[in-house]
């Protein structure tokens, strides 16, 4: 073992917490030393999750926009288009390459130290590295941040080979079209999944154990966004538990029972995708012998410093509470290396955007009806549908709604949650908007350009009041 390196600040996890972080803190005089296992920065995100999957539903968008004939009403006519799945796939990581290398050229410009190999931490302030070969070093750490990240979580008896029965990261690559495919899990990943490959030719049945799709998000927004799926020829079976799948020559076979209880049915596809939410990923790091706490979840305890329960030691991102997304890992990052280096810094977890890039989009912020109901606020309501929006039906973009909830009392917004094309995009008028703390007339009174689609996130606003114009 070679002689053990110093560093200020050891961050092990080189993605969106880990590599974000990583560059603030060097902009904050901090000598780093970033620890990943894989063999390019960027984690999940970038390498099998956020980054690929975009890429392919693009592909996907653009294909079956062809495929189906949708160009035909604006005088574009261009013959029937072949799928090169091959060129697909090609592109994917083409654009996943040319992202990883810029984040290696981030890490060289803010001279922070790149250490391939899998971590363990020894002792407060002591970490081993393991490399792929075998090879062992030292690295000494006056602070250590953990932001490993999440793995896919997994069914019993439902066993994932990446080549029949596949998690998220082996539905990014596989190598022809299934002709039919079970997606278990109504959840973000499954969803956009089962939109690319629906887009792509195969037969797609969504399972999901609860009686809706996506979980947590607004339930009004959930049910347009099944009816509009199913429109584009996913089929749903809620209320349904997969009790065993098992792969064969030709395809799967899957056992399936009510949630509440039922007969057994047998259900066949060429791939299954199971998707069925993540874990905080924490293996090998030795927290248990440290003595580090988790909570009921299984993810780590940490102060408002992002301190765990042994001094010295801090972690962000997926492997502490709060939403598994990206973005939400990188306020992480930057908040606890700057409270490490002296500032304030706060992630105001209510104002994480959730998003969904299927077409429509769905993007949701703040608190849902079922929520506020919950918690006996009473609150006002405004909708308004890109139907009666002028740009959405200039551009053949007019499924969906905005909708703002605001506290009866006082207007201020508490929630938004739009089903409609790039979602992704408009719900940041309002997230900054209720960073301030907005109110729903705030937003109608500001003066949104015409024809856009963000007028009807002011129309929503002025409906909170009955007021909107165009309905």
């Amino acid at each position: 073992m070679s002689e053990a390196e110093k560093t200020e600040l050891a961050i092990i996890g080189g993605g969106p917490a880990g590599y974000v972080a990583a560059i603030r803190a060097a902009q904050l005089g901090m000598r780093v030393t970033i620890v990943e296992m894989r063999s390019t920065l960027g984690g999940t995100c970038l390498n099998v999750g956020c980054i690929p999957s975009k890429a392919l539903l693009n592909s996907s968008e653009k294909y079956a926009e062809l495929a189906s004939g949708g160009l035909a009403d604006l005088g574009i006519s261009a013959g029937k288009p072949k799928l090169d799945l091959a060129a697909m796939m090609a592109n994917k990581d083409k654009v996943v390459a040319g992202l990883t290398d810029g984040i290696k050229l981030l890490m060289r410009k803010n001279k922070i130290t790149h250490i391939e190999g899998k971590a363990e931490i020894t002792a407060p302030g002591a970490i081993t590295i393991t490399a792929t070969s075998g090879d062992q070093q030292q690295l000494l750490a006056e602070r250590i941040l953990i932001a490993t990240g999440s793995a896919v979580q997994t069914l019993k008896d439902v066993p994932i080979d990446e080549e029949r029965i596949v998690s998220s990261t082996g539905a990014l690559t596989l190598a022809k079209v299934p002709k039919r495919m079970i997606v278990i899990g109504g959840g973000y990943i499954g969803l956009e999944m089962a939109t690319v490959w629906r887009r792509l030719g195969a037969e797609v049945e969504v399972v999901e154990y609860l009686p809706r799709i996506l979980p947590g998000m607004d339930a009004e927004l959930a049910s347009k966004f099944k009816t509009i799926m199913e429109k584009q020829g996913i089929v749903f079976r809620l209320n349904a538990a997969v009790k065993s799948a098992k792969a064969n020559k030709s395809g799967v076979v899957l056992n399936i029972v009510p949630s509440n209880g039922g007969d057994t049915e047998k259900l066949t596809a060429d791939i299954v995708l199971v998707a069925v939410g993540r874990r905080p990923y924490m293996d090998g790091l030795g927290l248990e012998q440290l003595g580090v706490e988790l909570d009921e979840r299984g993810r780590i305890n940490v102060d408002e410093d992002f301190e765990t329960s042994v001094s010295g030691i801090f972690a962000v991102g997926d492997v502490i509470a709060g939403p598994m997304l990206a973005h939400k890992a990188e306020e992480d990052g930057i908040a606890a290396v700057e409270i490490m280096a002296g500032h304030s810094g706060h992630v105001d977890y209510d104002l994480v955007p959730g998003i969904v890039y299927t077409d429509p989009e769905i993007a949701t912020l703040g608190k849902t009806e079922e929520q506020l109901k919950d918690a006996e606020i009473s609150y006002n309501k405004g909708v308004f549908p890109f139907m009666a929006n002028s740009r959405a039906r200039a551009t053949g973009h007019h499924e969906g709604f905005v909708k703002i909830l605001a506290d009866a009392k006082t207007d201020r917004v508490l929630g938004v949650h739009i089903i409609g094309h790039d979602a992704g995009t408009l719900i940041h008028e309002c997230s900054t908007a209720m960073a301030f703390g907005a109110s729903s007339e705030d937003i109608a009174r500001t003066c949104h350009g015409h024809p856009t689609l963000n007028e009807a996130v002011k129309e929503a606003a002025l409906a909170v009041d009955g007021r909107a114009i165009h309905i």
